[in-house]
């Protein structure tokens, strides 16, 4: 009973990924493979041969890869968070066994958070390796781009969970993910600079967490880190981080005692 409660939660996460590691393992390893290879392998080469792809001293390739890290783990995260947290709802119903233990509806959306963020670091470690094979990792501080990519997941994971935790049905997902995550996948910096997006445009990049991941990731991968803009870039993803939480707690509390 010393465990904290909300590692109980993880612990049977953690159990059903055992038995399922290795099918993620595939598409942990391939969706880096295809991007990397498909853009920064052909695409790439093209801007660079032609004398626009060197981003601050970059190739495109190594400007590109902590980008599509971050995003990539937005993905994850927010998969993570819909049809699993509905299903622990209402078709396998794990949230109201839990509910039914001592756990408290904060302990179980903290446990799944926690695996979430996990996740997270897994999957962005796999992105790390696979770009450190295609030679686009040429420093060292690189390797804290994977925390900054986890915190960019937590940023959606948190609003995800507490969206479909208030969801009935999963018809609202689809759309989301084509209209929301799509367009921020492509237009949040992650393939080019945001000042190559209409004026009136760039305020809606900036104001969401994608941005800031993609930058933040980029420059702590590249050596640019440093200083206030940094230290805002963190501050922005925890915020969205915090504030997702406390509505998935009030979400979760809700739904498990009404």
């Amino acid at each position: 009973m010393a465990t904290p409660a909300s590692v109980r939660y993880l612990e049977h996460e953690l159990t059903v990924y055992r038995r399922l590691w290795r099918s993620s393992l595939v598409s942990s390893f391939l969706s880096p493979v295809l991007f990397l290879a498909a853009i920064g392998g052909t695409v790439g080469k093209s801007i660079d041969r032609h004398g626009v792809g060197h981003f601050g001293g970059a190739t495109y390739i190594e400007w590109l890869a902590p980008g599509l890290m971050a995003a990539n783990a937005m993905q994850v995260a927010i998969q993570e968070c819909f049809h699993p947290v509905l299903g622990g709802f209402k078709w396998t119903r794990t949230f109201i066994g839990a509910a039914a233990t001592p756990l408290e509806p904060a302990h179980i959306i903290t446990g799944k958070l926690t695996w979430v963020g996990l996740r997270s670091l897994l999957i962005s470690s796999a992105y790390l390796l696979v770009a450190a094979v295609f030679g686009a990792v040429t420093h060292a501080g690189a390797v804290w781009a994977v925390p900054v990519a986890a915190l960019t997941g937590l940023a959606f994971a948190a609003p995800a969970a507490a969206w479909a935790a208030t969801r009935d049905r999963d018809d609202s997902f689809s759309s989301i993910q084509r209209f929301a995550v799509l367009p921020l996948f492509l237009f949040s910096g992650a393939f080019f600079p945001i000042s190559q997006l209409p004026v009136a445009v760039r305020p809606i990049a900036y104001v969401l967490p994608l941005w800031h991941g993609v930058v933040l990731c980029r420059a702590v991968a590249l050596g640019h880190a440093g200083g206030w803009a940094a230290l805002g870039h963190v501050l922005v993803l925890a915020a969205y981080t915090a504030a997702g939480a406390v509505a998935a707690m009030w979400a979760f509390d809700r739904r498990l005692h009404s």
